[in-house]
């Protein structure tokens, strides 16, 4: 079983840059059932990565904790029923 959960963002406002706290994530594009294919993500030691699917520019922003968003919106969460 995997020890962290990658986060997964989405840009469902469609906005040029989402500042992220984490290194490693999951790109969706838009929300699901619109989404693209859940793409996998490095930072590595960049700052800026751009998704391939939907060109969001994703930016690291150590001021974040892993997980969080810019604008926080952007955050994919689990719906709870």
């Amino acid at each position: 079983m995997a020890d962290h959960v990658v986060p997964h963002f989405q840009n469902d406002a469609g906005v040029p840059v989402i500042e992220i706290g984490s290194r490693e994530f999951m790109c969706v594009g838009a929300n699901p059932p619109f989404d693209h294919p859940h793409v996998f993500l490095d930072l590595g030691n960049d700052t800026e990565i751009i998704c391939p699917y939907c060109s969001t520019l994703y930016r690291f922003a150590a001021d974040l904790a892993p997980g969080e968003a810019r604008p926080p919106e952007c955050v994919l969460r689990d719906k709870v029923a």
